[in-house]
């Protein structure tokens, strides 16, 4: 591919390359469950899918005490370690981007996960030396704060208009937004097709194939 449009291409994890959905919400659920709290609705659970643990239950209960958030956050991360090894790729992801790897983009993550739960899920993936660089919730400001992508583009030294943000949350697209790059949504994931669409990102697929067609031909 010459004269490419982009230079660096961003990736969410939870949601976007691996199908993490429907378990996230479920251990956020149990851990609610076994602090003996108000369990949030299945469709609470999912929109805070992306956000940093903090950020997450502020979101879901704004009156936690200390002890309170501490014991769901334990609960949460024992309810997804017991069984995130059942997390499957979604279809195409490895080849996908294998296609890109071969093509010179710089690849990289931006995620919500802890940099400890990212290093355990990309040694669990076939995938994971394709990525140059990554950047986690736990090591600045988390989503939707520019700081993960403005981190991401000064260490590839890629300007904001070259640089694409990939996600299946609005978290995600406005993480992109606020710093100035271009997003894409992917609709098989936390957030559906409704809520992405209202933030005008610059492409929406329904299948991790179709964005890898759309940069052979726009990328």
């Amino acid at each position: 591919m010459k004269n490419k449009n982009f230079d660096l291409i961003v990736f969410d994890w939870d949601g976007t390359l691996v199908d993490s959905t429907a378990h996230i919400a479920w251990s956020i659920q149990r851990a609610y469950e076994d602090a003996k709290l108000p369990i949030p609705t299945q469709e609470d659970a999912r929109h805070v899918i992306g956000l940093g643990l903090s950020d997450t239950f502020q979101y879901l209960s704004p009156s936690l005490t200390s002890e309170q958030h501490k014991t769901i956050v334990e609960r949460y991360r024992h309810h997804f370690l017991t069984a995130d090894e059942k997390i499957q790729t979604f279809e195409y992801v490895e080849e996908g981007l294998r296609f890109l790897s071969e093509q010179d983009y710089q690849l990289a993550v931006a995620t919500g996960k802890s940099r400890i739960g990212l290093d355990r899920a990309i040694a669990e993936v076939p995938f994971g030396g394709y990525f140059h660089g990554t950047r986690c919730g736990d090591e600045g400001f988390p989503k939707p704060h520019p700081d993960m992508l403005l981190h991401l583009m000064t260490e590839f030294a890629a300007e904001p208009e070259r640089t694409l943000m990939v996600g299946d949350t609005t978290h995600d697209l406005e993480l992109a937004r606020n710093a100035g790059a271009q997003g894409v949504g992917v609709t098989y994931g936390a957030h559906g097709r409704d809520k992405l669409q209202k933030l005008n990102p610059r492409l929406m697929v329904n299948e991790f194939r179709e964005l890898i067609e759309w940069l052979k031909v726009h990328g």
